[in-house]
């Protein structure tokens, strides 16, 4: 069943602007191995928490990913950046909606003027 993991990252004091950036960095690398889309949000009332999203189609797909090269690498380079343990969930996507973007409509055409009518010859 395809699902949607959410990784909440928590930077250390004063890395979260450095930090952020590199979550946003490595997010679109889970496009690789099988996602569908991700997204990176971070808490206006917690400037510190971070979460990561991801949906895959398997969980197979999600180890893959957070197992792979990229993240492995990732997690080393930013090891004092974010606080342990990482927190990650597979959820069960069961509804989702989006409004697209807003198409424009074609502005209806002006009537032709009408010809003038023949003047009359006196």
């Amino acid at each position: 069943m395809a699902g949607v993991v959410h990784i909440q990252w928590y930077a250390t004091v004063l890395r979260h602007e450095a930090f952020a950036a590199e979550v946003a960095y490595v997010a679109p690398l889970a496009l690789r191995y099988g996602a569908t889309q991700y997204a990176v949000h971070r808490s206006r009332d917690d400037r510190y928490k971070i979460t990561q999203m991801a949906w895959f189609e398997t969980k197979q797909d999600w180890y893959r990913y957070w197992e792979g090269i990229e993240m492995v690498e990732f997690r080393r380079r930013n090891m004092t950046h974010y606080q342990i343990p990482i927190n990650y969930v597979w959820n069960d996507e069961l509804v989702a909606g989006a409004l697209g973007p807003e198409v424009p409509t074609q502005p209806e055409p002006e009537p032709e003027p009408a010809a003038p009518a023949p003047s009359a010859a006196v």
